[in-house]
């Protein structure tokens, strides 16, 4: 059977949005998703495609966390063949050999207008550097992801969708859960 991937922004980060884990694995199964499993408190859940679009059940889950706790959290949803997708297109395969330094930005959808995210020259941020692709921003930062002011820059850029970001080991974790 084939999962989605619930990727909930902004939960559980420095005692906001509290969620706890045994709480997500619930909301989901009260919405009668089945073989849910959570992955880290920070909002990864897999769990058996329920048949829906995407972006249907991004909808339902965010609406539900709404009305069951009162929180706003922006839901993205990926099926697993997308997720798998977004792994094969990584552009910098040499950085997951150090997964730490390699993080993907989910887009809900691809930025109408990229204009923005072009306006952003990487140069006087290296060797940090980040790539657009569809609706993942790839972005690699050797020297960590918390000193990265490219990183810094590019998560602020307005391009008109939710966004929230993962790095590469919860990433590929997430794909390998997919596939149990």
């Amino acid at each position: 059977m084939s999962s989605q991937i619930a990727l909930l922004r902004g939960i559980n980060v420095g005692g906001h949005n509290k969620f706890p884990m045994a709480r997500q694995r619930e909301l989901m199964r009260d919405l009668g998703f089945e073989d849910v499993t959570v992955h880290l408190q920070t909002g990864n859940i897999v769990f058996a495609d329920p048949g829906t679009p995407p972006e249907q059940t991004a909808r339902t889950i965010t609406d539900r966390i709404s009305a069951d706790l009162g929180l706003t959290v922006p839901v993205i949803v990926r099926t697993r063949d997308e997720l798998a997708a977004a792994v094969e297109a990584n552009p910098y395969p040499e950085a997951a050999a150090e997964p730490k330094t390699l993080h993907v930005v989910f887009l809900s959808a691809a930025p109408a207008d990229p204009a923005a995210l072009d306006a952003v020259d990487p140069a006087p941020y290296a060797p940090d550097e980040f790539r657009l692709s569809g609706r993942e921003i790839y972005l690699r930062t050797p020297g960590g992801i918390g000193r990265s002011k490219l990183a810094e820059r590019v998560t602020r850029v307005r391009l008109g969708v939710t966004a929230t970001a993962r790095n590469w080991n919860t990433v590929t974790k997430l794909l390998a859960l997919a596939d149990a």
